[in-house]
Parts: structure tokens; sequence; C-alpha cells
């Protein structure tokens, strides 16, 4: 077991250091290509023009890029880890983050975390196949190259790992996947902050001690970002399918897609504030220091990331959780009558654990970003029951099901959520049986 110990360390390190340099490249460049093609500043004109042309430069790269994999693996973490053995395609490695970077600079609504994850989980494949070793030590090296690539982009070492590990899998965590997690974690963000990646600190107010009647109303939040969460997951999916419709029945060219994607975002923001295209962190900073934020904010959010990802845009999908989740949690607070500050993060934290079914890494995330001052009893109460609220569903169609949410469902385990299919329990069945005889 020390043995065992000392290979993690040595690996780990090994791939955290790897990530965090990788992960830092892209953010760099992401920034400078962001801040030149800033939304916020950009004329309406421009705006118009920059979506549609970063749509068909999406759909080029991505329809012609992806033929440089004639590996026969298909390019997803989940796959990696659940099918092939932890190998992945390496000659399309800058496919992700290159789309990436032109979907947030164009305007395209969407997160900056897939590519850093992307570029982990590629980077475990590259060490292990490098190393020769057996596909359980590639499983977890990929895995914990994901970690890394969370830790890095978000500045939460703890959580990020952790994020990595549970989002595999619906009610199971790999305990064996930890420690390289951790490990991971941790070395890339101590890289990623040398190499002058920045993070943001927040200071959250909470009452004094614990309250009940505080904790009742973050509970009310966290019931209402389960939902929230429940309508975002269901859009992304839903424009996704409409989007492949469509391009089936009239037989559109594939890299067309992102440039209709592209022109209904654009005509979207003749009624929708430019503050919610690409990453939307102002907005985000501005709920989480207790600005007052519209009831439909997380509404305009979820439609604009379904749109630009359901159409073929790439980029990530977490970053929106914290945006969707902020934005409610604040104007609820204002609603309730709490401090808008914590409503704001306690909603963040939920709709994170609601739509990624992460709900321990999205508490560690939690006390990272926020620190204790925000109440653990409020972050964890509110991030379960979003996490039930949602039900079997999750912005990864390809993460597993393992364990039913409720004991009055069954399901199947170990299939993708995207396929999967519940059923009330049998015991559940005769009981409504007897209620109608």
């Amino acid at each position: 077991m020390l043995a065992t110990v000392v290979q993690w360390l040595v690996l780990a390190t090994l791939t955290g250091a790897a990530v965090g340099t990788g992960a830092s490249l892209f953010l760099h460049v992401l920034f400078a290509a962001t801040e030149t093609t800033s939304t916020a500043t950009a004329p309406f004109w421009l705006i118009l023009l920059m979506l549609p042309a970063g749509g068909l430069l999406n759909g080029l790269l991505l329809h012609y890029g992806y033929r440089l994999n004639r590996t026969g693996l298909r390019d997803s973490v989940f796959a990696a880890v659940h099918q092939q053995g932890g190998r992945m395609p390496l000659l399309t490695l800058p496919i992700r983050p290159i789309a990436a970077v032109i979907t947030l600079a164009s305007g395209g609504s969407a997160g900056k975390e897939g590519p850093c994850s992307h570029i982990g989980a590629s980077t475990g494949a590259m060490i292990g196949a490098a190393l020769r070793l057996n596909s359980e030590l590639r499983q977890r090296l990929v895995a914990c190259g994901v970690s890394a690539g969370f830790a890095a982009v978000f500045g939460t070492p703890i959580g990020g790992a952790i994020y990595g590990v549970e989002v595999l899998a619906i009610g199971r965590i790999r305990y064996d996947f930890l420690l390289p997690a951790i490990v991971a974690g941790v070395t890339s963000y101590q890289v990623s902050t040398y190499w002058g990646i920045p993070y943001d600190t927040y200071r959250v107010v909470a009452s004094l001690g614990f309250s009940e009647i505080t904790f009742l109303k973050t509970a009310v939040i966290g019931l209402a970002c389960g939902l929230a969460a429940l309508v975002f997951v269901e859009m992304v999916h839903g424009f996704r399918r409409n989007f492949d419709r469509l391009r089936s029945r009239l037989g559109l060219w594939p890299p067309l897609m992102p440039v209709i994607g592209g022109l209904l975002v654009a005509a979207l923001v003749v009624v929708i504030p430019a503050d919610y295209l690409g990453l939307s962190l102002p907005l985000m900073n501005r709920a989480l220091a207790g600005e007052a934020m519209p009831l439909a904010g997380f509404l305009w959010k979820a439609l604009l990331v379904a749109i630009t990802l359901g159409s073929g845009f790439y980029g990530g999908i977490v970053t929106p959780q914290f945006v969707i989740g902020a934005v409610l949690g604040s104007a609820c607070a204002h609603l309730l009558g709490i401090e808008p500050t914590l409503g704001a993060a306690v909603g963040l934290v939920a709709v994170l654990a609601a739509a990624s079914n992460t709900p321990i890494a999205a508490i560690l995330m939690g006390l990272e970003l926020f620190g204790t001052e925000a109440g653990v009893g409020y972050l964890a109460g509110s991030a379960v029951i979003a996490y039930l609220v949602i039900g079997h569903r999750s912005v990864y169609p390809e993460q597993r099901l393992t364990l039913a949410k409720s004991s009055w469902l069954r399901v199947r385990m170990d299939l993708p959520v995207g396929q999967e299919k519940t059923r009330l329990s049998n015991g559940l069945l005769r009981w409504l049986s007897r209620r109608k005889g």
C-alpha cells in the first residue's frame, strides 16, 4: 500500500503539472481573445456578425477536424473511463480548446471548463500510453486529469478534484480514484497559480450562528434551483435534438447548423441583455456581490446556452450552471428576505449539484469559493434538495446511473442516464393499485 501511495504521488503530480500548464495556456489565450472581442463594449452590429461567423468556424473545425481521428476511439471522457480502458484519440486534442475560444470570443453563451477537462483527460491518456500502463491505471490517470482540469479552471483544488471523480456516475464514487484526483487537483492549481491565472474570491454574508428559519429559506432556494436545473437540462438536450432533426429533414450541410444557432442567438440579443452572452462571469460576480437580479435571468441564460451548444458550438457547460444558480439564488433571496450574497452562493452550489449530479463536489466547491462564512448547513441542505428534485437527469447524457435517488423508483444499473428510463417500484405500484381499488 505504501508503494501504491508513492506510485500515485509520482504519476498524479506529473499529470497535474502537465494539465495545469496546458489549462493555463488555454485560459490565457481565452482571456486575450474574449477581451479583444468583448460583447460588453462591442456595438450591436458587430455582435450580429460575430455570432454566425463563430458558428461557421466552429462547424468547419468540428466537422473536418475530427476526420483526423482514425483510431476508432471516441473523444469523450466518459467513454475513455467506462469503455475504452483509459484511451483517447490524441491527434484531435487541440480541436475542442480552439473551438471553445472561437465560441466564447464570438459571443456564444457557454463555459470555459470543458476544454480544460478535455486537456486533462487527453493528457492523462497520453501519459498512460507513453508509460505503457495497463487499462485500470490509465482509467485513473484520465479521471485525475479531468480533476486537474477542473481544479485549474475554477481555483478549487479539492472540489474540482472530487468533481472529476463524482461526475463519472450518479450515486457512486470510485474511492480508488480519490488519491490521484486530489494530488493532481492540488498540483494543477498550484501550477496554474504560478503561471498567473487569476482566481476570484467572494465574501458571503450569512446570519450569525445557525438559524432554522434561514435554513428553511435556503431549502426553498434549493427547491427552486433544482427545478431551474431541470429546465436547463431539458432545454440543452431539447435544442440539440431539434437541431439534429432540422438538419436531417432538410439535408443541411453540418457546419451550417451552428451558423443558424448563431443567428438565432443574435436575434435574441434584441430582447435579452448582452450580459448573458459569453461566459457571463461579470453577471455572476454582481449577483454574488449582492446586486438584485431579475427572476427571469436564469431562464435567459439557460436559453442562450441551450441554443449555443445545441446548434453545434463547442464550450463548457459547468460555468453556465454557476451563472444560472447565482442569478436565481440572488433573485430568490430578495423575495425571501435573506442576505442576497448568501442566496447567490446557495443558488450556485445547488444548480451545480443538480444539473451535474455532483452534490459532494458542489458543497466542497462552495466552501472553497465562499468559505465557512456562507454556512455549511445552508450550502449542503440546498445542494442535496436540488440534487433530488431534478430526478434522473443530467447535462451529461453519458453519465452512468448506478443508484436510484428514491426508494419509490427502480432503475437499470450502469447505463448512461441519457438511455435510462426509470419506473415506479413494485411496492408503490401495489399501494397505488390498492388505493385505486
